[in-house]
């Protein structure tokens, strides 16, 4: 009998995770947002509720072996109560409270040792001033909770450019405020933890950002220092240890060079309990794909290679198109771009909306990013551009 896995959220990562649970005979049951949203129309079994609503929580949950997330947005006491009745939460309550609030974060994170930019949480104009005074300005101020894909973010020069959002606080809320990293580029790196320990991490990839949301994702990273790669698994090892996480964790870092003549250093940025678009890559790209991995791990199941299927992978978003339906270029793309895997999240279509994207592998960062890039092109009905 397949093992049923209840997952909260109705996105395209949900989506993409069906098609692994296929493969493995889980039978996936979603809580889904709408019952035409992406996951909906792909998951047989999908009833429609909201993830903070516990009746609509609780109601997917008969004869699942575990509960999971494509994203972090669940109540916290919801998910304490349920594992006090027994249910395997995964990742647990406690290491996704860390993906909730990132003060909770930077401040278990500084614990465990890992190299972040410095910060603090503020609360008045006249703290945000004073950090920004020690550290210079300008400096990145964030919402504590509910942040994503630039949301929740400002570059301030002084503090009355987040004074909307400091008179906006209530009770013990703050604001998370960090120096401003000096970065080359930004890194992710992927690892999946069993409940039993056992881990496998994915290379450290590059990520392309535009306007806030990544764009495009180059693995492995290129030209990546060994040591500075070997540094950038080793932290997120030590996280997904050290906060007790479950399934599928990815980090987000900076690279940036050093003061002195000890060559880049790295810095976290951001963490997801949960599958990536930094992981994108791996459902054709690597010999285990992250949403297969996240599976088995949640299953506490052996886990699989990580190996890449190539020497280079670039993964490119589709974001917003030109087309009232990407899938009408299909034709065209698959004609030129014969090495492009195309996944399409079955979303209407609205400006700079994540509606899919295309992984190319091969031997060549140059051709093969060529060739993701002009299928990315085709999809948004912008041929002129392509190539």
């Amino acid at each position: 009998m397949a093992a049923v896995v209840a997952v909260v959220g109705g996105g395209q990562l949900a989506r993409m995770m069906q098609q692994a649970a296929i493969g493995l005979d889980v039978h996936l049951r979603v809580l889904v947002e709408a019952a035409d949203g992406a996951t909906g129309q792909v998951v047989p079994d999908a009833p429609v509720g909201r993830a903070d609503d516990a009746g609509a929580v609780r109601g997917i949950l008969p004869g699942a072996r575990v509960l999971t997330f494509e994203h972090e947005h669940v109540p916290g006491e919801l998910l304490r109560q349920l594992e006090s009745e027994g249910v395997a939460v995964r990742p647990g309550s406690q290491a996704l409270r860390h993906a909730q609030d990132k003060i909770v974060m930077r401040t278990a994170l500084s614990e465990l040792g890992v190299p972040c930019p410095r910060w603090a949480a503020v609360r008045t104009r006249e703290e945000l001033a004073t950090f920004g005074d020690a550290t210079g300005w300008p400096v990145v101020v964030k919402t504590a909770r509910g942040g994503y894909d630039g949301k929740g973010v400002r570059v301030v020069a002084a503090a009355d450019d987040a004074g909307d959002w400091l008179d906006a606080l209530t009770g013990e809320d703050a604001l998370l405020a960090e120096e401003r990293v000096p970065f080359t580029r930004e890194l992710a790196v992927l690892v999946a933890r069993r409940p039993s320990g056992e881990m496998r991490a994915w290379p450290v990839v590059e990520t392309v950002q535009r306007d806030g949301v990544c764009a495009e994702v180059l693995a492995p990273a290129p030209d990546l220092d060994p040591d500075l790669a070997a540094a950038a698994v080793d932290v997120a090892t030590r996280i997904a240890e050290g906060l007790d996480v479950t399934g599928v964790l990815a980090v987000e870092m900076f690279e940036y060079p050093s003061d002195d003549d000890g060559g880049p250093r790295i810095a976290l940025n951001e963490l997801a309990m949960r599958p990536h678009n930094s992981g994108h890559w791996t459902i054709d790209g690597a010999v285990t794909s992250q949403f297969e991995q996240h599976l088995r791990a949640v299953l506490d199941l052996p886990l699989g290679p990580t190996d890449p299927r190539a020497p280079v992978s670039v993964m490119v978003n589709l974001l917003g198109s030109r087309l009232p339906d990407p899938s009408a270029a299909l034709g065209e793309v698959l004609a030129r771009c014969p090495g492009a895997r195309v996944e399409l999240y079955g979303k209407e279509v609205r400006p700079g909306r994540k509606l899919g994207h295309v992984t190319v592998y091969g031997e060549d960062l140059e051709s093969v990013r060529a060739e993701a890039r002009t299928a990315v092109a085709l999809l948004r009905g912008e041929d002129e551009h392509a190539g």
